[in-house]
């Protein structure tokens, strides 16, 4: 009976179907057994795959009630199935300490060819909720040179053909949904046959949070404390400001390394290190401005005094002119020169007046008020913003 199969490497090449048919009608069934995905960042996952294929050749068929189990090296003299894996950038098959396949013939006929094969293919990934985001892949598998008319797919068991993903434990995702579905490819030589297996993902946000979300937060929490320091510890309170904005920046630099290399995407977490920037430089800011109020406020007094030596100057030579008035012996052209020289007088002191109007409206008349606000307003403004930032990413 061995001796009749291995006879088959005449015509190996050959579909199995009658000699008077020009193209081979055979169903073939596929299963996939412990699919181990390794993640990585760059839009497409490694996977080792125990490929099982199994399709009927009645040519193979002998008598017995026990199936044969072939060397692998055999696989060229019989016909098998040219699977391939659609968007596989990179596959091989494992050859430790033998090419890891498996042969079975069974006494009707039926073939059973296995392999174990290790292969990265791409995925398209949305990455703009990262990391709070759910990634669904696919793996493909379809004929290269047979199409519909030659050789038909379907999967043995439906659903249930793909095993080892209930107990499978990734790094960072968690397999929430599975499924498998039969279709065709078409191309411009024709239509072949495709099994498509889809996995959804969701990615674990736990170390996410113990990694960047809690250090940010603790370090805006930090930039607070400057509230309570008083404005006479310059040092104190710029050592606090700087210190906690260039550790920030040191952090947006290390979580940008282990991100995903996709420059393109407005990421969730950049737009929380955002945030938790833009409060860290506020705090810095709302001590320079505190600080720059005290220094540079005038007071009630400063403020009459500057008025008051305005108006003097002005009145200087409204006097002379009333002197001058008194007097019969002047000219029209002096009385003319006096009265352009009041009228010359009078505007700068209308303008200082303004000037001093418009000073008025933005003068803080306690600066030590400024931490008093802040103290409120920038925690319940980061509170705020971190609710509708979860609430927006984990439910919309």
């Amino acid at each position: 009976t061995q001796d009749n199969i291995l006879t088959w490497r005449v015509t190996g090449y050959l579909c199995p179907t009658a000699v008077s048919m020009y193209f081979c009608k055979t169903e073939y069934n596929t299963g996939l057994l412990c699919v181990i995905i390794l993640f990585f960042f760059f839009q497409d996952y490694t996977a080792t795959i125990f490929l099982r294929q199994r399709w009927t050749d009645e040519r193979l068929c002998f008598d017995g009630n026990k199936s044969l189990s072939l060397d692998g090296r055999l696989v060229e003299m019989l016909w098998v199935p040219d699977t391939f894996i659609v968007d596989s950038k990179k596959s091989f098959l494992h050859d430790i300490t033998v090419e890891n396949r498996l042969i079975r013939i069974y006494p009707n006929g039926t073939v059973l060819y296995a392999l174990r094969i290790t292969t990265t293919v791409a995925c398209s990934m949305d990455l703009t909720k990262y990391p709070m985001d759910k990634q669904t892949c696919t793996l493909q598998l379809e004929s290269w040179g047979y199409n519909i008319n030659d050789v038909m797919f379907y999967w043995t068991r439906g659903n249930d053909s793909v095993s080892g993903l209930d107990t499978l434990q990734l790094a960072q995702y968690t397999v929430e949904d599975h499924f498998t579905s039969v279709s065709e490819a078409v191309y411009e030589t024709g239509r072949y046959p495709k099994l498509v297996f889809h996995f959804e993902l969701k990615r674990n946000i736990l170390y996410f949070i113990l990694e960047t979300y809690v250090p940010s937060i603790l370090l805006v929490v930090l930039s607070w404390v400057s509230f309570w320091i008083s404005q006479s510890s310059v040092p104190a309170r710029i050592c606090i400001g700087v210190t906690t904005v260039l550790t920030m920046t040191t952090l947006m630099m290390g979580a940008r390394t282990s991100l995903p290399n996709a420059n393109c995407f407005i990421k969730a977490i950049d737009v929380y290190l955002g945030i938790c920037f833009s409060f860290i430089f506020g705090a810095l800011l709302e001590y320079a401005v505190a600080h720059f109020c005290t220094l540079h406020r005038l007071s009630s007094k400063e403020r009459n005094g500057v008025l008051a030596a305005v108006t003097n100057s002005c009145s200087t030579p409204d006097n002379i002119n009333k002197i001058d008035s008194n007097r019969s012996s002047e000219t029209n052209t002096d009385k003319k020169r006096e009265r352009s020289k009041h009228s010359g007088c009078t505007s700068p002191m209308s303008v200082m007046k303004r000037l001093f109007c418009i000073f008025d409206c933005f003068h803080v008349k306690n600066p030590y008020h400024i931490d008093n606000y802040a103290r409120f307003s920038f925690p319940l403004s980061f509170i705020i913003i971190n609710v509708l930032y979860w609430v927006y990413y984990l439910y919309f």
